[in-house]
């Protein structure tokens, strides 16, 4: 009986496990450490929410980099004050860094500055996306009016065969960067950290109003469901409530595109070779 019982609770718990959407997280960040979220901390939390895979944002020295069986977490190369396109390049190369990171506000140049524009082209060239930080930031020495979204759309209309990314969907300015992402085939977006901490703490009606109503206005909006993906700014936001809100904001029937598949579209999270990599 007890046989029984243990391989009746083993079935169950595998249809719980194939039933649950898989996630992919277009933003955490892994630099870990002393008194601070942990790997551990940050796999617990994957389980917990059915997260398969994620995009890692390095801080602008490009620390970070943790190395991840099954490529199951690809890495942005953060670019500070200083643009070294030969390093770049060969992070590229390398393959250990999948798509460029690039920190508007936190440094004070426009997207279209003259110094970021051999990334745009390293981009198309390694078939790998630029995202830019865009919105709101965590420094008083940032200039707001550098990440404001509306001035990726010159970036976006000058280089139509590199992919864009809009971390935070420029909050406060999610119309501007939902209009850029609609108008422009190649501009996508994710609502990372509209708020920070965890959702299952705060008032269900903070939550709606703050996440789930302008998620659901910007994917309403863009009239295409190919447009958004989920991410959340982990350690910064705790993923399983906040994915929650995400569900929320968004039909069930197109969870599977914006919570999985346009990452992987996006961040070709796949096996196939890169020019020049080894």
């Amino acid at each position: 009986m007890q046989a029984l019982l243990r391989s009746a609770l083993f079935l169950v718990c595998t249809c719980v496990v194939f039933a649950q959407q898989p996630v992919i997280d277009a933003h955490v960040h892994t630099r870990f450490e002393p008194g601070r979220k942990t790997r551990d901390d940050l796999m617990a939390e994957w389980r917990e929410a059915g997260v398969v895979a994620a995009v890692a944002h390095t801080d602008q020295a490009g620390e970070g980099w943790q190395s991840w069986p099954e490529n199951k977490v690809i890495h942005c190369l953060g670019v500070g004050e200083k643009v070294d396109v030969g390093r770049i390049e060969a992070a590229l190369r390398s393959d250990r860094y999948r798509c460029i990171k690039i920190y508007l506000g936190y440094i004070h140049r426009y997207a279209a500055d003259a110094a970021y524009q051999p990334l745009y082209a390293l981009a198309a060239r390694y078939d790998v996306p630029v995202v830019f930080h865009t919105g709101d930031t965590s420094s008083r020495q940032a200039k707001l009016k550098y990440a404001d979204p509306l001035t990726i759309d010159e970036v976006a209309v000058d280089h139509p065969k590199t992919r864009f990314v809009l971390a935070h969907c420029g909050n406060p300015w999610i119309q501007s960067a939902a209009e850029v992402a609609y108008k422009n085939p190649n501009v996508y977006l994710e609502c990372s950290a509209l708020l920070l901490g965890d959702m299952s703490k705060e008032p269900r009606e903070k939550v709606d109003k703050y996440v789930v109503q302008p998620i659901a206005w910007v994917f309403g909006y863009l009239e295409d469901p190919k447009k958004l993906m989920f991410g959340s700014d982990w350690p910064l936001t705790r993923i399983q409530p906040y994915l929650e809100a995400y569900k929320r904001a968004i039909p069930e029937k197109y969870w599977p595109l914006v919570l999985h598949d346009n990452a992987v579209r996006v961040f070709r999270l796949d096996s196939r070779p890169r020019p020049g990599s080894r």
